[in-house]
């Protein structure tokens, strides 16, 4: 049963977050590390995206393996159905300066830095391929973000118009999630807050979790590229 729904676009400390979460008993956490090393669940997640899932149970069914918590996209993009899926389950939107959101995310999803799979060891040529099959869910989130001429990999339109997009994103979360069951949290503040609304502790001497800027990301790529999967940027590597 997901018991905490990341509602936070991706880059805005979901893995920080996967982590954290993970490391207060909230695990495991579903993250895109997941649809990367467990290329089984892309069907899943095609599956939501053409509209198939709608109950409880069928969500239960895509979050099969025990997964107590999820962020980070696909999950995320879909904060609005797991909130009424599971009710009983708390919402995290993560949030960070959306200038500073900007490069990291045009990173991420128009593809610059990204290795050719083709020269890839098989290790690495697999998680990326994984991600390819992915496309049609992930073309279909980054329209409802960003506009309908958007694609994966493609241009994603000025430093103004993206930013445009995650102000209102942050406000639907805001105006549409009861303010008792939301927190809106940037990672920089650390373990108080998230743990005083989950209602567990404060992991005594332990830093918070931050993971994966966009520097670090474009060079673990990188190095992915040249067969170095203990590099892999999202988490748990894959097998």
């Amino acid at each position: 049963m997901i018991k905490v729904i990341g509602a936070g676009l991706p880059r805005t400390g979901t893995t920080s977050m996967q982590a954290a979460l993970e490391r207060l008993g909230f695990a495991p956490c579903y993250h895109m590390a997941e649809v990367m090393t467990h290329p089984d669940h892309v069907d899943r997640w095609l599956e939501v995206a053409a509209g198939k899932v709608r109950t409880r149970e069928d969500w239960d069914r895509v979050f099969e393996g025990g997964y107590q918590a999820a962020v980070d996209w696909p999950a995320s993009h879909y904060w609005r159905e797991l909130a009424d899926a599971y009710p009983e389950g708390k919402v995290v939107l993560t949030v960070r300066d959306p200038r500073t959101w900007y490069p990291s995310i045009r990173l991420l999803l128009s593809g610059e830095n990204f290795p050719d799979p083709s020269g890839m060891p098989e290790q690495a040529r697999r998680l990326f391929m994984t991600m390819q099959r992915m496309r049609p869910a992930l073309d279909q989130m980054g329209r409802a973000l960003f506009g309908p001429d958007w694609a994966f990999g493609g241009d994603m339109g000025g430093e103004d118009l993206v930013v445009a997009a995650f102000n209102r994103h942050v406000e639907t979360v805001k105006q549409s999630v009861p303010a008792d069951r939301l927190l809106v949290f940037d990672v920089r503040e650390g373990w108080e807050p998230l743990c005083a609304f989950l209602g567990v502790d404060v992991p005594a001497g332990e830093p918070f979790p931050h993971l994966n800027d966009a520097e670090s990301m474009r060079r673990a790529f990188e190095r992915m590229g040249q067969g170095d999967m203990p590099a892999f940027p999202f988490g748990r590597p894959g097998g």
